[in-house]
């Protein structure tokens, strides 16, 4: 309250506006200094963060990402794609047979029958 008629602050009213401008210049102070907050003018310190320089990276990261998430989903479906048919994933059944005809597992008659099957 201030007194009356004279419009000057009582002395806990003059203490606490004080109080108020001491906190807000400190709190000025440390900030630019970057002790208190640990962040200083700008972003931890630095300035306004990377700059140019930051977006960039960012941009060359996000991109590797997508193309990274891409070449993986390309290379899964090739790999489940030739070992589910089962093109390059071993020998057809008409190699695998004449190799068994070659061994002697397998006779000249069981050979055609099982040819014929096939072909």
């Amino acid at each position: 309250m201030t007194r009356k008629g004279c419009g000057v602050p009582t002395a806990k009213e003059g203490a606490k506006e004080m109080s108020l401008v001491f906190r807000l210049l400190t709190d000025i102070v440390t900030q630019w200094r970057g002790y208190d907050y640990g962040h200083g003018p700008g972003m931890m310190g630095w300035g306004s963060g990377m700059g140019w320089f930051g977006g960039i990276i960012m941009v060359i990261f996000w991109l590797a990402v997508i193309v990274g998430i891409i070449l993986l989903i390309r290379w899964l479906i090739i790999s489940t794609r030739t070992t589910s048919h089962g093109t390059s994933s071993g020998d057809s059944a008409l190699e695998i047979l004449k190799r068994r005809y070659a061994r002697g597992e397998i006779d000249k008659q069981e050979f055609e029958e099982k040819k014929k099957d096939l072909i």
